[in-house]
């Protein structure tokens, strides 16, 4: 059974940038002790046979066909600009 140490879970929090106290680091430790044992209990399981699953769902192309279409034209996206310059959207200036 794996077992983490105060230690392990100091490096944990301070990699994640958790300000954790001392109570806190005693319920991690059983915590995340408890997580590595149930691990350890997967690993005696009989996987012989069985396939790696990559994904939960057998959907394999839920994306459409990448095709080209005809869009607006350009004077259509200008048609309700309030300000158009050159043939472009003219917006305010954020930079001095």
């Amino acid at each position: 059974m794996a077992k983490m140490t105060k230690d392990q879970v100091k490096k944990i929090a301070d990699v994640a940038r958790l300000d954790i106290n001392e109570e806190e680091t005693e319920v991690l430790v059983q915590q995340l002790s408890d997580m590595l044992s149930y691990a350890d209990v997967l690993k005696d399981l009989d996987t012989e046979g069985v396939e790696p699953l990559y994904q939960v769902h057998e959907h394999t192309n839920v994306l459409r066909k990448d095709e080209p279409r005809q869009w607006i034209t350009q004077d259509e996206a200008l048609k309700n600009a309030t300000i158009k310059k050159d043939g472009q959207f003219q917006v305010p200036s954020i930079l001095e």
